[in-house]
């Protein structure tokens, strides 16, 4: 069936990163990745999921959105019934929450993926799509706000990242640089100024958490020789010396749950 996807999770909870960090959010995480990270703390989605179609992984995120579009009906309600009602007052509501995000694994790898995007941009919800960076990202809804990756050195993937995505990227799109050691940083820094890249979308420097010993799969990349680890502080410290315009991110969700929980 052409439209169905292999997902491995569905779940409700907070958007641990990108601009969006904080708000809620529900994660459409599909199976499969042709990438081995050494950081990857997924690797439970290279191979683990079910066969679904688009019309029940719909049903799924309106079953979780449920709660969040009750509460924006009685608040519409209550706003008309009160002649005294300030329309500035909602400003927060400026866009349909939950946000819905596919994740992965790699989302780009199953062709299904570009019309369920397309399917829940056209029900109105905000959509993001976090990527490698190693796929083609040119057929990728307009709507749908593009978090991609460009792989650094501590990654052991950095031969991967497809430069050509960089003249697809939009205003609303966002580019996240995983760092896990100083060579990473410098990478980072040199390939923004290099492309210009702070005129093009939001910069994410996303530092790398250690991985749990049951996170650490077999079949993830080394570290190549010779780099040297980057702490939490000196990442955020080294952003400011350098004032770089970029956005320094931890992963929320990491800080609230243990590091290994899944769904969350």
């Amino acid at each position: 069936m052409a439209q169905d996807l292999v997902i491995n999770e569905i779940y409700l909870s907070l958007q641990g990163e990108s601009t969006f960090a904080g708000l809620p959010c529900i994660f459409i995480r599909l199976t499969a990745c042709d990438l081995r990270c050494s950081y990857c703390d997924t690797a439970y989605a290279f191979t683990e999921g079910k066969r679904q179609s688009q019309e029940e992984v719909l049903a799924e995120v309106r079953r979780l959105a449920a709660p969040f579009e009750r509460r924006e009906h009685k608040a519409d309600s209550q706003m008309e019934s009160n002649s005294f009602g300030n329309p500035g007052s909602r400003a927060l509501d400026a866009f349909r929450l939950p946000l819905i995000e596919l994740t992965g694994g790699e989302p780009l790898l199953q062709s299904s993926s570009l019309p369920l995007m397309k399917a829940l941009c056209d029900e109105g919800w905000v959509v993001l799509v976090e990527t490698s960076g190693a796929h083609d990202i040119a057929s990728v809804d307009a709507r749908v706000r593009r978090v991609m990756d460009l792989k650094c050195p501590s990654s052991g993937e950095a031969a991967r990242n497809r430069w050509e995505n960089l003249r697809c990227l939009k205003t609303t799109d966002e580019i996240k640089f995983v760092i896990g050691t100083r060579e990473d940083y410098e990478w980072a820094k040199e390939k923004i100024f290099e492309h210009r890249l702070a005129s093009v979308c939001p910069l994410l420097f996303s530092w790398v958490h250690p991985l749990s010993s049951a996170q650490k799969d077999k079949s993830l990349k080394k570290v190549p020789a010779g780099q040297t680890p980057i702490s939490r502080q000196e990442l955020a410290e080294q952003i400011i010396a350098d004032a770089l315009p970029v956005r320094f991110q931890a992963q929320l969700h990491k800080l609230i749950w243990p590091p290994e929980q899944r769904g969350v």
